[in-house]
């Protein structure tokens, strides 16, 4: 009997507790459960697809100076979308293919390839471009005013090439014969190369065009630009950006000094360089970036911006090797 009267007095405890949560589920049925669709509280309200050319020194720079300015101006309400596309056009193709059917809201195209690939895949999504020398070149656009216009904008690497012509002239006054060292598949590594070309001869240098097609004959080609130059100049091209090393193992045992076209490429083979800093123009992308996204500005009617200011820099191990010593204003890099 005592243990029948404690199963009896269990039972009616658990129908009381059972009668007290639904009582307490009666409560709460008042607010509606989350819709799956809707997005959270504190959720990013926008996509933004990144498309790196390659990894390298500058532009990883300029993606995370875009990355730090739209994180600053719209806290919390940006997802990035990073892609790498190995230096292959094709693969940046196949990004901008992803993006667009993802529907981002406005993409990143970091260097010439990207910028390429996404004007090519969208004429709606806006396109800001970073690490571009010449969106005239880069784009085919005749009567260049400053403004690309339609769904692209962005900044440009564009250091003044008159002056790292004269800082080369200042650097190496006594030299007759300057290799232009480029790879041939960058169009706004072929711009470069003729445009200085022609300050340089200005000058009275003598300069000879080095091109290779791809890491695979840099190396050579480096090495026949050795045996012929005094001094060679490499402008920001992003095959010679990512593979410093190969030619710093030519120059170098050469005894030939690389004037660079930005400090990465300068830090990895050059001796000296006057370069912008790709932070800052990735930086400004962003600034951008935040006021198209937010309705702030109209993408078609914003002009290509360029870095306020540049920096002459060396390297302080190649110039040791090479019994070089640079003059007052330069600065090392780090």
């Amino acid at each position: 009997m005592k243990v029948l009267s404690k199963m009896t007095t269990l039972a009616a405890a658990s129908a009381l507790v059972l009668s007290l949560a639904a009582c307490g589920g009666t409560d709460n049925s008042s607010t509606p459960a989350p819709d799956a669709s809707t997005p959270a509280e504190g959720a990013a309200a926008y996509t933004v697809g990144i498309c790196q050319q390659m990894t390298h020194e500058a532009l990883d720079a300029a993606t995370q100076g875009f990355k730090d300015a739209l994180n600053e101006k719209l806290p919390g309400q940006v997802t990035f979308e990073e892609q790498d596309a190995g230096g292959e056009y094709a693969n940046c193709g196949t990004i901008m293919d992803g993006f667009v059917a993802e529907g981002v809201d406005l993409i990143l195209a970091n260097a010439t390839y990207p910028l390429q690939a996404a004007a090519s895949a969208t004429g709606d999504i806006p396109i800001l471009g970073t690490s571009v020398t010449d969106y005239a070149t880069a784009l085919s656009i005749e009567d260049w005013s400053g403004t690309v216009g339609g769904n692209i904008s962005g900044t440009s690497d564009l250091a003044p090439l008159d002056q790292q012509a004269a800082m080369l002239q200042e650097l190496f006054p006594d030299a007759e014969n300057v290799g232009l060292l480029y790879c041939s598949g960058e169009p706004n590594s072929v711009y470069q190369v003729e445009t200085i070309q022609g300050y340089l001869e200005e000058m009275g240098y003598t300069c000879t065009q080095y091109a290779f097609t791809d890491v695979n004959d840099l190396s050579s080609v480096a090495q026949t630009a050795c045996d012929s130059s005094d001094v060679i100049y490499i402008p920001t091209d992003n095959t010679a950006a990512a593979n410093t090393e190969t030619i710093a193992n030519v120059v170098i045992p050469a005894g030939v000094p690389v004037i660079a076209g930005e400090s990465g490429i300068c830090s990895g083979c050059g001796v000296a360089t006057l370069s912008i800093s790709y932070y800052d123009i990735g930086y400004t992308t962003g600034e951008m970036a935040a006021q198209i996204l937010t309705g702030e500005a109209d993408i078609s009617t914003m002009p290509v911006q360029y870095a306020p200011s540049v920096t002459k820099m060396y390297n302080a191990a190649n110039c040791e090797a090479l019994g070089l010593t640079m003059p007052e204003g330069y600065e090392p890099i780090a």
